[in-house]
């Protein structure tokens, strides 16, 4: 046996090895594939399961968004405040910044709205009342952002830790002015806040639709962000740092003014979007859950974007669709297999960023020099 036929009986029979960039359009055509495929999946799964018809199902979740008026406007008021929260984590994670702290971030902000809502709402002139809303929000959120950003920079601290700690101290915190501000006294919670500068919402109604402003503030800052990452200088820095370093550092960029700066500006989105949460919402309140779960799954929907704010608008816009679509079909089915269909969907099209980023390789058939057996 020749050399070169033992060095091929060592190699695995299965490698896999990292692809070089797709085109656009096939990446998003193996994902629009792993979709179909999943709802195929699932159609199968209901069938064998339930017995019942899969394209009514489907109906049914379809209805949860586009089922009337209302029904729309909620999906997008949710899709926008999931929106805002990937686009503000996603400045840190392209610097390779692991923020797992937005749901803290967030509840800062909403947390210096309230205390704004309450405090000063009907005692100062509305003009006032709502820039300083806007500005203790955005400042709260940075404050909240910045201080691991501080430590990362100086100390090299475990970021990811850091963060998420932050989330439970902002957790407890809000929990504790809860106690203050709670109507009726023992409730443990706040209430409506109500707007003394008229009968409506802190938020009035444009077009008859009191979340449109909220949409509207959320896609201007997605268009924003689009621009800042990838037409500014600023972006350009975050990009380096984020592929090394060193090289940043060799060429001159202030890696530490950069952690510092990328953070600050992520945590006054957290900040906007814990304003709009609590402002910009029909509970009008605050609450341990006011963020509800959003800073975690901000995360997935960034890394399936590819860090690309305008292609975030779709990730959420599937992430919102098959949570309420869930909350729809659980009348007929359990909440549990409601769930597990929508597990199934994000599974697979999860999975299908295994395929875009590295192909499988087997081993090829490899014949001796010498006698021509097969290897």
């Amino acid at each position: 046996m020749s050399n070169n036929t033992k060095l091929h009986h060592n190699e695995p029979l299965i490698r896999l090895s990292k692809k070089t960039a797709l085109p656009v359009w096939k990446a998003w055509a193996i994902r629009l594939g792993a979709f179909l495929f999943a709802v195929l999946f699932c159609a199968v799964i209901i069938l064998i399961l339930t017995g019942s018809n899969p394209i009514e199902v489907y109906r049914m979740m379809f209805s949860g968004s586009f089922g009337t008026s209302r029904k729309f406007w909620n999906m997008l008021q949710s899709l926008a405040m999931l929106l805002i929260v990937s686009v503000a984590v996603t400045p840190a994670f392209k610097m390779r910044f692991w923020n797992i702290g937005a749901e803290g971030q967030v509840l800062a902000g909403a947390l210096g709205t309230a205390a704004v809502m309450i405090y000063c709402g009907g005692k100062l002139p509305a003009a006032v009342v709502y820039p300083l809303m806007v500005v203790t929000a955005v400042v709260c959120g940075m404050i909240w952002a910045v201080i691991p950003a501080i430590f990362k920079a100086l100390y090299n601290t475990n970021e990811t830790l850091f963060t998420l700690m932050m989330n439970y101290v902002a957790t407890q915190l809000v929990a504790y002015l809860i106690v203050f501000w709670e109507k009726p006294k023992g409730s443990n919670v706040v209430g409506t806040i109500n707007n003394p500068y008229g009968d409506g919402d802190w938020f009035p109604a444009v077009f008859g639709q009191k979340s449109f402003i909220s949409i509207a503030v959320v896609l201007a800052i997605t268009i924003a962000m689009f621009v800042y990452l990838k037409y500014s200088k600023h972006g350009y820095e975050i990009s380096v740092v984020g592929e090394s370093e060193n090289t940043a550092r060799y060429i001159g960029i202030n890696v530490k003014k950069v952690i510092l700066r990328t953070m600050l500006l992520s945590g006054a989105i957290c900040g906007i979007a814990g304003l709009l949460l609590v402002a910009g919402t029909s509970s009008q309140t605050i609450s341990t859950a006011t963020a509800g779960g959003r800073g975690f799954t901000a995360i997935m929907v960034s890394w399936l974007a590819k860090f690309n704010p305008i292609e975030m608008i779709l990730t959420s816009f599937i992430l919102v669709f098959f949570e309420r679509g869930a909350g729809e079909i659980s009348s007929e089915l359990s909440q549990s297999f409601a769930s597990i269909l929508t597990g199934i969907v994000l599974f697979c099209i999860i999975g299908s960023e295994f395929f875009i980023n590295y192909k499988i390789n087997f081993r090829k058939r490899h014949k001796e020099d010498k006698g021509g057996e097969a290897a």
